[in-house]
């Protein structure tokens, strides 16, 4: 049974391609202690495809953060570029004629809810981007 307490984590990851297969059984492993293996194939999912255009598209480290509360699942990936993610193409245009940017559509289509937002931290600027899953 999933916990109703509210809870948070942090996992703060290298520039590096290995730290989608890190984020992914990071993610597996915190949502089953919680009870919420019910969320795990899209959740894994949805932060695979976060954390992979933080590194991909950015030089410096990032991060992926998970919270529960109320019943929703925020997944969040960070970076060191405040530049905002490139839109996701039309839902009508064929996947098949896609080269590259097809992980914000997958996130469009799996998530219920899903935006970013700019960060400015002491100095530091990046982004957050993020998306919602809930429980029911």
């Amino acid at each position: 049974m999933p916990e109703t307490a509210p809870w948070e984590y942090t996992l703060y990851i290298p520039n590096d391609v290995r730290a989608v297969t890190v984020s992914r059984r990071t993610l597996r492993l915190i949502l089953t202690v919680h009870g919420l293996i019910r969320l795990v194939d899209t959740a894994e999912l949805l932060a695979a495809e976060l954390v992979s255009n933080a590194v991909r598209h950015t030089k410096g480290p990032a991060g992926l953060r998970l919270r529960w509360s109320g019943g929703v699942l925020r997944i969040a990936a960070w970076d060191t570029d405040p530049e905002p993610p490139a839109p996701p193409p039309a839902p009508d245009r064929p996947a098949g004629e896609l080269e590259d940017g097809r992980g914000l559509t997958l996130v469009r289509a799996c998530a219920d809810l899903w935006g970013w937002q700019p960060l400015v931290e002491g100095g530091n600027r990046g982004k957050l981007v993020w998306c919602e899953l809930a429980a029911a």
